[in-house]
């Protein structure tokens, strides 16, 4: 009987919680996805100061970090919105960020699935948000898949950083 041929199998990506021995790859990758999305250059001891910010407090918000293997392929950074509308509580997912070799291997859906499980999973949280560039089209297309929907709002700001 002949053998049947074998499918190439992905490696499994694992989400994890980011911790201080990630900092590195979050820079790079955070590094990365502005220039990618924005095309702006950060300014990397101020992105390392922010992001070991987090890291190390967790009141800012909590990275996750998705892997295939030994290697980070994958990045996202959870903030917190309190709604006194719905009594709970948005997590903004932002950050996102899949290395080039890794991408259209499900790591965001991946990192995805596992923030809004856990979401779900506390009770006092009232949805997951997020923001995308407005040409950013194969981000809108994934996340549309993903079943998040368009809302009405605007984002405005006034940044005193950048």
């Amino acid at each position: 009987m002949p053998s049947k041929p074998s499918r190439s199998r992905r490696p499994a990506i694992a989400v994890r919680p980011a911790t201080l021995a990630d900092l590195d790859v979050l820079v790079r990758f955070s590094a990365a996805m502005a220039r990618e999305t924005e095309g702006r250059t950060l300014t990397l001891g101020r992105l390392r100061k922010g992001i070991r910010s987090v890291l190390e407090s967790g009141k800012h918000g909590r990275y996750l970090v998705a892997e295939s293997g030994a290697s980070v392929v994958g990045q996202l950074l959870l903030t917190y919105e309190w709604s006194d509308w719905r009594n709970g509580v948005f997590w903004w997912i932002q950050s996102v960020y899949v290395a080039p070799s890794a991408r259209r291997r499900g790591v965001y859906q991946t990192l995805h699935k596992h923030v809004v499980r856990d979401a779900r999973e506390r009770g006092d949280v009232c949805g997951v948000r997020l923001y995308v560039e407005q040409d950013n089209r194969a981000a809108q297309a994934a996340y549309a898949g993903l079943g998040l929907t368009v809302t009405a709002y605007r984002i405005y700001e006034q940044d005193f950083v950048l």
